[in-house]
């Protein structure tokens, strides 16, 4: 194993995670790799879990985005989190910041980084990386995620090393390392395409700042994959007919323009759709490559994926890891202030694809909040691409528990876009496609292409009593939450209408 560090002087760095995880101390900030459940720790935080269980100890923790085998819960539970951010996708820790028990900061992924390199965050105290090896000049090779992990080499003033030997030394070269300028020095970010590789393969680091180092053998956890049903096959065909439609009116050709999909159900059962489409040599610029990604490139339909982090099933785990030299040269990863970065985006004119809670008549969306109090789980990179994007596209089931909640309403809850971020709307009623229209012609588009035949009549009536009273874009402020209302006191948000009988 010592093999993997061939920087010889940093072998005696060699110790356990119990040992290791005693340079954390009460009130510090820690910043550690993981991106979606991608290469993050599986030593050092678990261990710093359990050290929560019999000493009082509290951290801020910032990461690249969710972790995996249930380490924020673990942490969540043994009381060690004071404060997370930028996202978290964990039950247990879900329950503690929706009861006011930790503190959570909801970002953009881009954005942590940023903040960081301008001082506007406090500083990170410890750094903890997940690495395939350590190169001769003390530089990580990471795994399967970079995520945030080039920032807290950067700034961190302590470095904890988790070399993971499950990961094949032959991820060198997959990842494209570039860190911008800090401001006001900060020049143009070479990329014009998404398979355009500016920086070097590891991350580089001070080799005095590393004082431990600890050996894993230890998968990611597994994506959880679900198989499409008739709903999201359903957003699938919608959003395929639409692009057809758009390369019929000279809007896009056959091979449309780069690909994002946030992760999840639907964003899986619509890369999978393209299957089985007349499109040719895509490409992604996203942040998550899923199975959907690999599975396309194997088709031949995907010819090549930029994104922070591989977040898959078991099967394509072994797939990739297990066949790098096949697919080293069909994708990049990189840091999330690059993979999100906003210019980019616009730049490559990207076709983001994301999935909201909720969204209203007039097209802002909610894709964070439930009832508009309890957080899901963050943003994350939804934002910087909606905003960004040549065409921004959010989907979402029509109504879903058994119809007793709709998705499509008269106001959002909570908002996370607004309706000047959002291009098309798709449920698995069908497709609106908002640009280019006033409020008043969305809600209608809205109202008879993707509302769910129990709800429609209602908000057709909502719309025409709210024009009647006036106003740009037309509400019922005493009539706009009343479906969430209905809902929190009935469980439905459909209406009850009773007859009284007077004797």
């Amino acid at each position: 194993m010592l093999e993997r560090i061939r920087l010889e002087s940093l072998r005696e760095k060699v110790t356990t995670a119990e040992d290791a995880v005693k340079i954390i101390k009460d009130g510090m900030v820690v910043g550690s790799s993981g991106f979606t459940k991608a290469g993050d720790s599986k030593a050092i935080l678990a261990a710093l879990a359990e050290r929560g269980k019999t000493e009082n100890i509290q951290v801020t923790l910032m990461t690249g985005a969710s972790l995996g085998h249930g380490i924020d819960g673990k942490l969540a539970d043994a009381n060690v989190l004071k404060k997370r951010m930028p996202f978290q996708a964990d039950p247990i820790l879900r329950s503690k910041i929706n009861n006011g028990e930790i503190l959570f900061i909801d970002q953009h992924l881009s954005e942590s980084a940023e903040l960081l390199h301008t001082k506007n965050l406090q500083n990170i105290d410890v750094a903890i990386i997940e690495a395939a090896y350590i190169e001769r000049d003390g530089s990580i090779v990471p795994t399967t995620s970079v995520g945030n992990s080039v920032t807290f080499a950067a700034l961190a003033k302590k470095v904890i090393i988790e070399i993971n030997t499950e990961v094949p030394e032959e991820v060198y070269g997959i990842h494209d390392i570039y860190q911008a300028e800090d401001y006001p020095y900060r020049n143009v970010i070479p990329i014009v395409a998404p398979w355009n590789k500016i920086g070097r393969k590891s991350i580089p680091l001070d080799p005095n700042k590393v004082e431990a180092i600890v050996f894993t053998n230890k998968k990611d956890s597994p994506a959880d994959i679900t198989e499409p049903d008739h709903k999201t096959t359903a957003i699938a065909k919608h959003i395929i007919r639409f692009f057809e439609n758009e390369v019929q009116l000279g809007r896009l050709t056959d091979r449309l323009l780069p690909l994002q999909a946030g992760i999840g159900k639907v964003a899986n059962a619509v890369l999978t759709g393209f299957k089985d489409s007349n499109f040719y040599d895509l490409t992604m610029f996203s942040e998550v490559l899923q199975d959907s990604t690999f599975d396309l490139i194997d088709s031949g339909k995907l010819s090549f994926a930029s994104a922070s982090s591989i977040t898959v099933s078991s099967e394509c785990y072994e797939r990739v890891l297990g066949n790098l030299s096949k697919y080293r040269e069909k994708f990049v990863l990189r840091p999330q202030n690059i993979s999100n970065t906003p210019g980019l985006i616009r730049r490559l004119g990207i076709i983001a694809i994301n999935t909201a809670i909720e969204f209203d008549i007039y097209g802002n969306v909610n894709s964070t909040h439930i009832g508009g109090t309890k957080i899901m789980n963050g943003i994350g990179g939804s934002g910087d691409f909606a905003r960004n994007a040549y065409l921004s596209i959010f989907v979402t089931q029509a109504a879903s528990k058994e119809n007793k909640i709709s998705h499509v309403l008269p106001m959002v809850s909570h908002t996370d876009h607004t309706e000047h971020d959002v291009d098309i709307l798709v449920t698995d009623i069908g497709l609106a496609d908002l640009r280019g229209l006033a409020p008043r012609e969305r809600a209608q588009k809205i109202i008879d292409n993707c509302v769910h035949p129990d709800y429609k009549e209602e908000l057709q009536s909502y719309f025409d009593r709210a024009c009647e009273r006036g106003g740009h874009t037309p509400h019922l402020l005493e009539e706009s939450f009343s479906w969430h209302l209905r809902f929190s006191e009935t469980g439905s948000m459909k209406k009850q209408i009773t007859e009284e009988v007077y004797n």
